[in-house]
């Protein structure tokens, strides 16, 4: 990963990377990797991740077919 500092602004850069970096999800496998865990916790949060990612992938496809207005900020904003 690289970041290109323009003019010695480094606070820019340093701006950059850590959108980067979140983008890639580095500070979350970060934490996940600060204390050991056991496997029976790792079972039922892998499992609870796959149920967030099977309703999300619902939500969107009932959304792309009108069945559910598109998002709530919309909603709001109107």
């Amino acid at each position: 990963m690289q970041v290109i500092v323009r003019d010695n602004n480094v606070e820019q850069a340093i701006r950059a990377l850590k959108k980067k970096m979140q983008r890639e999800g580095l500070f979350r496998e970060m934490k996940e990797h600060r204390a050991y865990e056991k496997p029976s916790e790792r079972r039922v949060r892998e499992r609870a991740q796959a149920i967030a990612r099977q309703r999300k992938a619902v939500r969107k496809k009932m959304q792309r077919e009108g069945l559910l207005p598109s998002s709530r900020r919309r909603a709001a904003a109107r």
